[in-house]
Protein backbone atom coordinates (compact mmCIF):
# COMPACT_ATOMS: atom_id res chain seq x y z
CA UNK A 1 0.00 0.00 0.00
CA UNK A 2 2.80 2.31 0.33
CA UNK A 3 1.65 4.05 3.52
CA UNK A 4 -1.42 4.86 2.30
CA UNK A 5 -4.34 4.58 4.56
CA UNK A 6 -7.78 2.88 3.82
CA UNK A 7 -9.68 5.83 4.95
CA UNK A 8 -7.75 7.77 2.44
CA UNK A 9 -9.34 5.22 -0.77
CA UNK A 10 -12.39 5.66 1.46
CA UNK A 11 -12.32 9.43 0.68
CA UNK A 12 -11.82 8.73 -3.19
CA UNK A 13 -14.39 6.17 -3.26
CA UNK A 14 -17.05 8.70 -1.68
CA UNK A 15 -17.65 9.71 -4.87
CA UNK A 16 -18.30 6.66 -6.84
CA UNK A 17 -21.55 5.00 -8.21
CA UNK A 18 -24.32 3.20 -6.57
CA UNK A 19 -24.07 0.64 -9.04
CA UNK A 20 -20.44 -0.35 -7.68
CA UNK A 21 -21.30 -0.17 -4.03
CA UNK A 22 -24.08 -2.47 -4.91
CA UNK A 23 -21.64 -4.94 -6.58
CA UNK A 24 -19.44 -4.78 -3.36
CA UNK A 25 -22.63 -4.97 -1.26
CA UNK A 26 -23.51 -8.22 -2.69
CA UNK A 27 -19.93 -9.68 -3.22
CA UNK A 28 -19.21 -8.77 0.46
CA UNK A 29 -21.96 -11.46 1.67
CA UNK A 30 -20.90 -13.62 -0.43
CA UNK A 31 -17.56 -14.03 0.67
CA UNK A 32 -19.26 -13.93 4.11
CA UNK A 33 -21.30 -17.31 3.29
CA UNK A 34 -18.62 -18.69 1.26
CA UNK A 35 -15.88 -18.53 4.45
CA UNK A 36 -12.87 -17.63 2.37
CA UNK A 37 -10.42 -15.78 3.92
CA UNK A 38 -7.63 -13.09 2.21
CA UNK A 39 -4.73 -15.20 1.29
CA UNK A 40 -2.32 -12.45 0.40
CA UNK A 41 -1.68 -8.61 1.66
CA UNK A 42 -3.58 -7.49 -1.63
CA UNK A 43 -6.50 -9.33 -0.91
CA UNK A 44 -6.49 -7.97 2.29
CA UNK A 45 -6.34 -4.12 1.04
CA UNK A 46 -9.23 -5.35 -1.44
CA UNK A 47 -11.57 -6.66 1.48
CA UNK A 48 -11.09 -3.40 3.57
CA UNK A 49 -11.33 -1.46 0.42
CA UNK A 50 -15.12 -2.68 -0.41
CA UNK A 51 -16.11 -2.83 3.32
CA UNK A 52 -15.36 0.97 2.95
CA UNK A 53 -16.88 1.25 -0.36
CA UNK A 54 -20.10 -0.38 0.75
CA UNK A 55 -19.95 1.89 4.26
CA UNK A 56 -19.56 4.89 2.48
CA UNK A 57 -21.26 8.61 2.99
CA UNK A 58 -22.83 9.51 0.19
CA UNK A 59 -23.34 13.04 1.53
CA UNK A 60 -19.92 13.98 1.22
CA UNK A 61 -20.09 12.97 -2.63
CA UNK A 62 -22.42 15.57 -3.05
CA UNK A 63 -21.15 18.96 -1.12
CA UNK A 64 -18.07 17.91 -3.04
CA UNK A 65 -20.17 18.11 -6.18
CA UNK A 66 -21.06 21.28 -5.25
CA UNK A 67 -17.93 23.07 -4.29
CA UNK A 68 -16.88 21.91 -7.40
CA UNK A 69 -19.38 23.75 -9.52
CA UNK A 70 -19.29 26.37 -7.36
CA UNK A 71 -15.28 26.84 -7.90
CA UNK A 72 -16.13 27.32 -11.88
CA UNK A 73 -18.86 29.13 -11.39
CA UNK A 74 -17.69 31.77 -9.02
CA UNK A 75 -13.55 31.30 -10.55
CA UNK A 76 -13.72 34.63 -12.37
CA UNK A 77 -14.31 33.47 -16.11
CA UNK A 78 -11.32 30.78 -14.98
CA UNK A 79 -8.57 32.84 -14.27
CA UNK A 80 -8.92 30.73 -10.86
CA UNK A 81 -9.28 26.75 -11.31
CA UNK A 82 -9.47 24.55 -8.94
CA UNK A 83 -7.80 20.70 -9.87
CA UNK A 84 -10.82 18.88 -8.58
CA UNK A 85 -12.67 20.15 -12.08
CA UNK A 86 -11.09 17.24 -13.74
CA UNK A 87 -12.23 14.55 -10.85
CA UNK A 88 -13.97 11.34 -12.50
CA UNK A 89 -16.33 9.31 -10.36
CA UNK A 90 -16.79 7.39 -13.61
CA UNK A 91 -12.33 7.00 -13.93
CA UNK A 92 -12.82 5.96 -10.69
CA UNK A 93 -15.68 3.51 -10.91
CA UNK A 94 -14.13 1.62 -13.90
CA UNK A 95 -10.41 1.50 -11.62
CA UNK A 96 -12.45 0.02 -8.71
CA UNK A 97 -14.48 -3.07 -11.02
CA UNK A 98 -11.24 -2.89 -12.79
CA UNK A 99 -9.77 -4.41 -9.25
CA UNK A 100 -13.28 -6.26 -8.16
CA UNK A 101 -12.64 -8.55 -11.18
CA UNK A 102 -8.31 -9.09 -10.45
CA UNK A 103 -9.56 -9.90 -6.88
CA UNK A 104 -12.88 -12.23 -8.18
CA UNK A 105 -10.50 -14.03 -10.30
CA UNK A 106 -8.16 -14.47 -7.79
CA UNK A 107 -10.71 -15.86 -5.66
CA UNK A 108 -11.97 -18.41 -7.66
CA UNK A 109 -8.37 -19.75 -8.39
CA UNK A 110 -7.97 -20.32 -4.51
CA UNK A 111 -11.24 -21.61 -4.35
CA UNK A 112 -10.57 -24.36 -7.16
CA UNK A 113 -6.97 -25.40 -5.48
CA UNK A 114 -8.68 -25.67 -1.97
CA UNK A 115 -11.32 -27.86 -3.57
CA UNK A 116 -13.95 -25.48 -2.86
CA UNK A 117 -15.67 -25.88 -5.89
CA UNK A 118 -19.15 -24.45 -4.80
CA UNK A 119 -17.53 -21.53 -4.07
CA UNK A 120 -15.52 -21.38 -6.71
CA UNK A 121 -19.19 -21.52 -8.94
CA UNK A 122 -20.41 -19.14 -6.86
CA UNK A 123 -17.56 -16.61 -6.95
CA UNK A 124 -17.63 -17.54 -10.92
CA UNK A 125 -20.97 -15.84 -11.39
CA UNK A 126 -20.50 -13.06 -9.39
CA UNK A 127 -17.35 -12.50 -12.06
CA UNK A 128 -20.12 -13.23 -14.85
CA UNK A 129 -22.18 -10.01 -13.22
CA UNK A 130 -19.02 -8.08 -13.17
CA UNK A 131 -17.66 -8.30 -16.41
CA UNK A 132 -21.36 -7.85 -17.69
CA UNK A 133 -20.96 -4.14 -15.95
CA UNK A 134 -17.72 -3.89 -17.39
CA UNK A 135 -19.30 -4.33 -21.19
CA UNK A 136 -21.60 -2.19 -20.47
CA UNK A 137 -19.15 0.66 -19.35
CA UNK A 138 -17.24 -0.04 -22.32
CA UNK A 139 -20.28 0.33 -24.71
CA UNK A 140 -20.87 3.42 -23.24
CA UNK A 141 -17.44 5.03 -23.83
CA UNK A 142 -17.14 3.80 -27.52
CA UNK A 143 -20.62 3.74 -27.90
CA UNK A 144 -19.76 -0.01 -29.54
CA UNK A 145 -17.68 1.81 -32.34
CA UNK A 146 -17.43 -0.26 -35.20
CA UNK A 147 -20.70 -1.91 -34.76
CA UNK A 148 -22.75 1.05 -33.94
CA UNK A 149 -21.59 2.73 -37.26
CA UNK A 150 -22.35 -0.16 -39.01
CA UNK A 151 -25.79 -0.59 -37.89
CA UNK A 152 -26.29 3.21 -39.05
CA UNK A 153 -24.99 2.43 -42.69
CA UNK A 154 -27.51 -0.30 -42.76
CA UNK A 155 -30.45 2.15 -41.40
CA UNK A 156 -29.40 4.43 -43.58
CA UNK A 157 -29.54 2.60 -46.63
CA UNK A 158 -33.20 0.96 -45.44
CA UNK A 159 -34.17 4.69 -45.20
CA UNK A 160 -33.32 5.83 -48.13
CA UNK A 161 -34.88 3.19 -50.21
CA UNK A 162 -38.28 3.71 -48.13
CA UNK A 163 -37.92 7.30 -49.44
CA UNK A 164 -36.98 6.14 -52.75
CA UNK A 165 -40.97 3.85 -52.46
CA UNK A 166 -42.65 6.84 -50.87
CA UNK A 167 -41.33 9.51 -53.55
CA UNK A 168 -42.50 6.79 -56.47
CA UNK A 169 -46.01 6.36 -54.66
CA UNK A 170 -46.49 10.19 -54.20
CA UNK A 171 -46.64 9.58 -50.81
CA UNK A 172 -44.92 13.01 -50.28
CA UNK A 173 -45.71 13.63 -46.20
CA UNK A 174 -44.15 10.61 -45.74
CA UNK A 175 -41.42 11.25 -48.29
CA UNK A 176 -41.06 14.54 -46.42
CA UNK A 177 -40.55 13.22 -42.77
CA UNK A 178 -38.10 10.09 -43.74
CA UNK A 179 -35.87 12.76 -45.40
CA UNK A 180 -35.78 14.53 -42.36
CA UNK A 181 -35.07 11.60 -40.49
CA UNK A 182 -32.19 10.76 -42.77
CA UNK A 183 -30.55 13.68 -42.11
CA UNK A 184 -30.53 13.01 -38.63
CA UNK A 185 -29.39 9.73 -38.90
CA UNK A 186 -26.33 11.50 -41.06
CA UNK A 187 -25.16 13.00 -38.27
CA UNK A 188 -25.55 10.28 -36.06
CA UNK A 189 -23.66 8.35 -38.83
CA UNK A 190 -20.45 10.45 -39.22
CA UNK A 191 -20.15 10.57 -35.21
CA UNK A 192 -19.84 7.43 -34.90
CA UNK A 193 -17.68 6.90 -37.74
CA UNK A 194 -15.21 9.19 -36.55
CA UNK A 195 -15.53 7.97 -32.96
CA UNK A 196 -14.84 4.33 -34.36
CA UNK A 197 -11.37 5.47 -36.23
CA UNK A 198 -10.60 7.16 -33.91
CA UNK A 199 -10.21 4.01 -31.61
CA UNK A 200 -8.83 1.97 -34.32
CA UNK A 201 -6.15 4.56 -35.07
CA UNK A 202 -5.59 5.94 -31.75
CA UNK A 203 -1.68 7.63 -30.94
CA UNK A 204 -0.46 8.23 -27.67
CA UNK A 205 1.85 10.26 -26.47
CA UNK A 206 1.96 8.92 -23.38
CA UNK A 207 1.79 4.85 -22.02
CA UNK A 208 1.10 3.41 -18.90
CA UNK A 209 2.82 3.24 -15.92
CA UNK A 210 4.24 6.57 -17.11
CA UNK A 211 4.89 9.53 -14.48
CA UNK A 212 3.42 12.76 -15.87
CA UNK A 213 3.12 16.25 -14.05
CA UNK A 214 -0.21 18.73 -14.86
CA UNK A 215 0.76 21.51 -16.87
CA UNK A 216 -1.74 23.86 -15.29
CA UNK A 217 -1.84 22.64 -11.47
CA UNK A 218 2.02 20.94 -11.09
CA UNK A 219 0.66 17.78 -9.43
CA UNK A 220 2.70 14.31 -10.19
CA UNK A 221 0.48 11.95 -11.62
CA UNK A 222 0.70 8.31 -13.17
CA UNK A 223 -0.83 7.17 -16.37
CA UNK A 224 -3.34 3.79 -15.67
CA UNK A 225 -5.54 4.33 -18.40
CA UNK A 226 -6.37 6.28 -21.65
CA UNK A 227 -8.99 6.73 -24.60
CA UNK A 228 -8.76 8.28 -27.71
CA UNK A 229 -11.31 11.10 -27.37
CA UNK A 230 -13.04 12.23 -24.45
CA UNK A 231 -15.32 10.10 -23.45
CA UNK A 232 -16.85 11.74 -20.65
CA UNK A 233 -20.28 13.25 -19.91
CA UNK A 234 -21.44 16.65 -21.41
CA UNK A 235 -21.76 17.46 -18.09
CA UNK A 236 -18.85 16.89 -16.60
CA UNK A 237 -16.71 17.96 -19.95
CA UNK A 238 -19.11 21.55 -18.67
CA UNK A 239 -17.31 21.34 -15.79
CA UNK A 240 -13.22 21.22 -16.65
CA UNK A 241 -14.09 23.51 -19.32
CA UNK A 242 -13.22 20.98 -22.07
CA UNK A 243 -14.25 23.30 -24.88
CA UNK A 244 -11.87 25.79 -24.18
CA UNK A 245 -8.86 23.69 -24.63
CA UNK A 246 -7.03 23.99 -28.06
CA UNK A 247 -8.10 20.75 -29.18
CA UNK A 248 -11.28 20.27 -27.30
CA UNK A 249 -12.61 16.70 -26.92
CA UNK A 250 -10.91 14.97 -29.68
CA UNK A 251 -7.82 14.34 -28.62
CA UNK A 252 -6.86 11.67 -26.23
CA UNK A 253 -7.70 11.98 -22.85
CA UNK A 254 -5.74 10.08 -19.32
CA UNK A 255 -7.36 8.41 -16.64
CA UNK A 256 -4.17 9.45 -14.02
CA UNK A 257 -3.59 8.27 -10.39
CA UNK A 258 -2.54 11.86 -8.48
CA UNK A 259 0.52 11.67 -6.12
CA UNK A 260 -1.26 11.94 -2.55
CA UNK A 261 1.50 14.23 -1.21
CA UNK A 262 0.69 16.26 -4.74
CA UNK A 263 -2.89 16.83 -3.81
CA UNK A 264 -4.67 14.33 -1.04
CA UNK A 265 -7.86 14.81 -2.35
CA UNK A 266 -8.06 14.73 -5.67
CA UNK A 267 -6.31 11.13 -6.10
CA UNK A 268 -8.48 10.16 -9.42
CA UNK A 269 -8.37 12.45 -12.61
CA UNK A 270 -9.35 12.52 -16.17
CA UNK A 271 -7.20 14.93 -18.13
CA UNK A 272 -6.20 15.74 -21.72
CA UNK A 273 -3.52 15.26 -23.57
CA UNK A 274 -2.53 18.88 -23.68
CA UNK A 275 -2.55 19.40 -20.41
CA UNK A 276 0.28 16.82 -19.45
CA UNK A 277 4.13 16.86 -19.91
CA UNK A 278 6.53 13.83 -19.16
CA UNK A 279 9.11 14.38 -17.13
CA UNK A 280 12.33 15.29 -18.46
CA UNK A 281 15.15 13.62 -16.04
CA UNK A 282 14.15 10.26 -14.80
CA UNK A 283 11.49 10.37 -11.91
CA UNK A 284 12.64 7.87 -8.76
CA UNK A 285 11.33 9.89 -6.11
CA UNK A 286 8.74 7.94 -3.92
CA UNK A 287 5.00 8.51 -5.40
CA UNK A 288 2.14 7.23 -3.10
CA UNK A 289 -1.46 6.15 -3.89
CA UNK A 290 -3.50 3.50 -2.59
CA UNK A 291 -4.45 2.21 -6.54
CA UNK A 292 -0.35 1.80 -7.71
CA UNK A 293 -0.32 -1.62 -5.62
CA UNK A 294 -3.17 -3.90 -7.66
CA UNK A 295 -2.56 -1.90 -10.85
CA UNK A 296 1.22 -2.30 -11.49
CA UNK A 297 4.54 -4.69 -10.64
CA UNK A 298 7.13 -1.61 -9.40
CA UNK A 299 8.80 0.44 -10.86
CA UNK A 300 11.09 0.28 -13.73
CA UNK A 301 15.06 1.85 -13.68
CA UNK A 302 13.46 5.09 -14.77
CA UNK A 303 10.96 5.50 -12.03
CA UNK A 304 8.19 4.54 -14.29
CA UNK A 305 5.59 2.08 -13.23
CA UNK A 306 5.06 -1.41 -14.64
CA UNK A 307 1.36 -1.80 -15.54
CA UNK A 308 -0.25 -5.51 -14.71
CA UNK A 309 -0.26 -7.65 -17.79
CA UNK A 310 -3.94 -7.23 -17.64
CA UNK A 311 -3.93 -3.74 -17.33
CA UNK A 312 -1.95 -3.82 -20.74
CA UNK A 313 -4.40 -6.13 -21.97
CA UNK A 314 -7.21 -3.98 -21.06
CA UNK A 315 -6.26 -1.12 -23.44
CA UNK A 316 -4.18 -3.29 -25.82
CA UNK A 317 -1.19 -1.71 -25.06
CA UNK A 318 2.65 -3.27 -25.68
CA UNK A 319 4.76 -3.70 -23.56
CA UNK A 320 7.18 -1.01 -22.57
CA UNK A 321 11.13 -2.28 -23.03
CA UNK A 322 13.14 0.02 -21.12
CA UNK A 323 16.62 0.01 -22.50
CA UNK A 324 18.66 -0.11 -19.97
CA UNK A 325 17.23 -2.82 -18.27
CA UNK A 326 18.45 -6.30 -18.06
CA UNK A 327 17.65 -8.29 -20.67
CA UNK A 328 17.46 -11.39 -18.07
CA UNK A 329 14.30 -10.06 -16.76
CA UNK A 330 12.21 -9.73 -19.95
CA UNK A 331 10.22 -12.58 -19.84
CA UNK A 332 9.26 -11.49 -16.08
CA UNK A 333 5.93 -9.99 -16.76
CA UNK A 334 4.25 -12.83 -18.49
CA UNK A 335 5.32 -15.11 -15.93
CA UNK A 336 3.54 -13.08 -13.00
Amino acid sequence: MQGVSVSTLAALASGGSFRAVALFKDYLKLLNRSGINPMVDGSCFGRQCMLRLYSINTNRARRLDSRIRATWLFSGGGKKMDASIERSEATNEEIVIFFFQLDLETRIQYALNTEQFDVAQQLRNKLNEVETEIIKQQDVKRGSSRSEAQDKALNLLRLRADLQKAIDDEKYVLAAELRDEISMLEVESLAASAKALAYENAQYAYRLGEKVRHKIFGYRAVICGMDPICCESSSWMGIANVEKLSQGPNQPFYQVLVDVHDDPNLLVAYVAEENLSATEKPDLTRFDHPYVSFLFYGTDTTGDFIPIKQLREKFSRPRHEVPSMDTQDGNEDDNI
